[in-house]
């Protein structure tokens, strides 16, 4: 193995340039002749445009243009479509409303688009905006994700009765009805699971370029997917495909809410074949908090039906998921098929039944955020089943170990149809519980309370369904120089996938990984994509890559056996060179190269050079787990919590650069210890306006929110790619928000509490605290 090869800490190559300013992201692209675009919003939740008059904006200085619905409509342009084909128990369709690029009848959340402007420059499409006439009238909105199907509620959508858009079930509802009269205790805990603002460092932009001469659109964006945009966009604005290319440079953080189309992309195509020249518009940061696509807002009662050994037999699950006023691209898959497959968690249920109701509400559109569906349904499990062992006086781990899904259980289905082909459940709980030192807690609880300080200690053990769904096709072309170039279909928005198929490519060839180039982002120049998300880039992109190059070291093997007048077979090939075993005759694979496009020293036949693709479709989904123990301290006096303590001990199969590995963990950790404990998207329920739309209300995690983390794997190879790897991009935020909550109800058992809803603010801990003083006093 070399330097570079699989399972070594590689540093990031791609650092230096990004860290140093060298970085090409959308809003560092600068087009001649570009103008720039201002998007005009609703500031009501709900109202009816009663007048819009754009005449006074159209005159103002510097305005080239101001597209409304009437041009929208007038130029017969698409819609904004959502991908899902869901249906609900009865077998009805999903309710599906019309989302126009610009709204001209009805706006139905904070910030839904009216108008869009361009200027020459974004101060005077600015101030044309404070000139553009709209005449609202303010209509009854509906915030509360709850509160949403309550009786006498102002509907969303005239088409959506009580504000439902469909109502999904999945599992057995007799066999587990039937579990739950037979069982000796039933345990329940409704809880909430709130709604994410992604937030990433970089916010959304998009250029939109038309060349006269060729009829060709360029579409310059931050996403996390060219190809899908290129058919979304093609189709909306009636665009063929090929004259349509859509360009992502470098990407600053998606997490999800960058996946989808959205209107401002639409819109910049469109203004600039409209004005044929190049229109820009980027995000402002109070922008992305109203127009950003949200996460997770959930409500959810959950069941477990324990035998009297303590045993489970049965989860009941009902769970109301906020969708927004829209349907966003993927949002209702992500509460059902996405999240609620994945609720048995680790645990043996002999059956499960799960009632999954989209709502509509005047608020922003809701879809995929880190973990997509898996952190609801870990946070979900995890939290019933820790409120289950204080129910049965029973520990936390030990409530777990004796319900995991055994490892001799493999492959093991679970009641909702997923098929673990590996996992030592037990193992990494056991290694995880002596890392942790979790024996030697109490002793810390007692020192701790000296000092005013209240602590807990809690653990979660998620698992994750990721690494299929989409397939993804690689090509890797050796250039006559000695360079890789390899055309991959996913993007990184900062994962390191530049090193990460680098360094397959170099571990496969025998090369210095600065010899790979890797080309992504741009249809154009790579053929077919899937983008990014899920947790898939290394399982199935990174498996299409391997394959590839296994196909080009074929043909370079059999190019070497020509020369040396040897048989393919009898060949091997290590550290760049290909040997005949048993003797000393061999030959550079650098020579091989020079004959690939020398023809009179290739094979007669074969075409010149050496390159191939691959295009790969796992046949099964990974399963990566682990167990997370957090330990923190609850100030009595103010309700601050402090996350002291971090343990993780993860399964992700085979690992191809832990250093990468361990730094998408802490990224994850801090996310799903913002969740927990920080971020708290608030809607004021008589406007619908968004209380919490910037920083000064939004609380992000900063370093000083983040423990150092004690950080192991115990891994189990995948066998459903080529690989072995299970992928871990979700997996920090997956198991996080549970373990912290988890620890916080430990640490304020002593008052009586038993359950504690993100985000356990301070405020919100300091109430319960000092409301058991109170009545403890009376």
């Amino acid at each position: 193995m070399g330097m570079f090869g699989v399972g070594q800490s590689v540093r990031r190559i791609e650092d230096r340039r990004l860290l140093t300013g060298l970085g090409r992201y959308t809003d560092d692209i600068a087009l001649p002749r570009q103008a720039f675009g201002y998007v005009v919003r609703s500031p009501h939740a709900h109202a009816r445009i009663a007048r819009l008059d754009p005449r006074s904006a159209r005159e103002a200085e510097g305005v080239l243009a101001v597209l409304t619905a009437k041009e929208v409509i007038a130029e017969n342009l698409g819609t904004l479509p959502c991908a899902v084909a869901l249906r609900s128990k009865d077998g009805s369709p999903l309710v599906t409303p019309v989302r126009q690029l610009l709204q001209g009848e009805r706006a139905r959340f904070v910030g839904d688009p009216v108008a869009f402007i361009v200027a020459e420059t974004l101060q005077q499409a600015r101030d044309a905006a404070e000139l553009f006439e709209v005449e609202y009238e303010d209509l009854p909105s509906i915030s509360s994700t709850k509160g949403a199907l309550a009786p006498q509620t102002p509907r969303v959508w005239e088409n959506a009765p009580d504000n439902v858009c469909f109502d999904w079930t999945l599992g057995d509802k007799v066999k587990t009805d039937e579990a739950f009269a037979m069982a000796k205790r039933i345990i329940r805990l409704e809880f909430i699971n709130n709604r994410i603002v992604p937030n990433s460092m970089e916010t959304r932009s998009a250029i939109g370029d038309y060349d006269p001469a060729t009829g060709k659109s360029t579409l310059y964006t931050s996403s996390q997917g060219t190809h899908a945009l290129q058919a979304v966009f093609s189709s909306m604005l009636g665009i063929p495909k090929e004259k349509l290319r859509v360009v992502t440079p470098d990407v600053g953080g998606g997490f999800g809410m960058k996946f989808f189309p959205y209107p401002e992309q639409a819109l910049v195509l469109w203004a600039a074949k409209r004005l044929k020249r190049a229109v820009r518009w980027t995000s402002e940061r109070s922008e992305a908090f109203l127009a950003d696509s949200h996460g997770r807002d959930n409500v959810t009662l959950a069941e477990i039906a324990v035998d009297e050994s303590g045993r489970f037999l049965a989860l009941r699950v009902s769970t109301i998921a906020n969708l927004g006023a829209y349907l966003s691209y993927f949002g209702p898959y992500i509460p059902t098929v996405a999240g609620a497959n994945m609720v048995p968690g680790v645990y043996d249920f002999k059956s499960v039944f799960v009632e999954v109701k989209g709502v509509f509400t005047n608020t922003t559109p809701t879809d995929a955020y880190r973990g997509a569906g898996r952190p609801e349904a870990a946070y979900l499990i995890e939290r019933i089943v820790d409120y289950a062992a204080r129910e049965l006086g029973v520990s936390p781990y030990e409530i777990r170990r004796r319900n995991f899904v055994k490892p001799t259980a493999m492959p093991y289905i679970t009641a909702t149809g997923n098929i673990y082909d590996t996992g030592d459940f037990a193992r990494a709980l056991a290694e995880a519980l002596k890392q942790a030192d979790w024996d030697g807690c109490p002793s810390r609880k007692t020192a701790s309370r000296k000092s005013g300080k209240l602590r807990g200690i809690g653990l979660a053990y998620y698992i994750e369904r990721c690494g299929a769904g989409f397939d993804d096709r690689a090509l890797v072309r050796f250039e006559p120089n000695g360079d890789v170039s390899l055309y991959v279909g996913s993007i990184s928005n900062g994962q390191g996938h530049e090193t990460a198929f680098s360094q397959l490519a170099a571990d496969r060839f025998g090369i210095d990984i600065a010899r790979v180039k890797v080309i992504q982002g741009d249809t154009d120049a790579v053929e077919y994509g899937n983008g990014t998300g899920g947790s898939r880039a290394l399982a199935v992109q990174g498996s299409a890559v391997v394959l590839a190059a296994d196909k080009v070291l074929a043909k370079a093997k059999d190019i070497a056996a020509h020369l040396l007048e040897a048989n393919s077979l009898d060949l091997a090939f290590s550290e760049g060179v290909f040997s005949i075993a048993g003797t000393d005759r061999h030959i550079s694979f650098d020579d091989v190269l020079k004959a690939a496009f020398d023809p009179a020293k290739r094979p007669p036949g074969m075409p010149p050079g050496l390159e191939d693709k691959v295009q790969f479709l796992p046949a099964a989904p990974t399963y990566p787990n682990g167990c997370h123990i957090c330990e923190v301290e609850i100030d009595e006096a103010t309700g601050a919590t402090e996350v002291v303590r971090y343990t993780i001990v993860d399964d992700f199969g085979v690992i191809l650069n832990p250093l990468m590995l361990e730094g998408q963990i802490h990224g994850g950790v801090a996310q799903g210890i913002g969740q927990a404990l920080l971020e708290h998207t608030v809607y004021d329920e008589a406007s619908g306006q968004l209380l919490a739309g910037s920083f000064m209300d939004y609380n992000m995690p900063r370093a000083d929110n983040i423990p150092m983390i004690d950080f192991l794997t115990k891994n189990i190879p995948t066998t459903a790619n080529p690989l072995g790897v299970k992928g871990a991009g979700e997996a920090g935020a997956i198991g996080a928000p549970p373990a912290v909550i988890n620890a916080v109800v430990d640490a304020l058992a002593e008052f009586g509490v038993r359950h504690v809803d993100m985000p356990a603010t301070a405020e919100r801990l300091w109430a319960l605290i000092h409301g058991a003083h109170r009545s403890r006093a009376a």
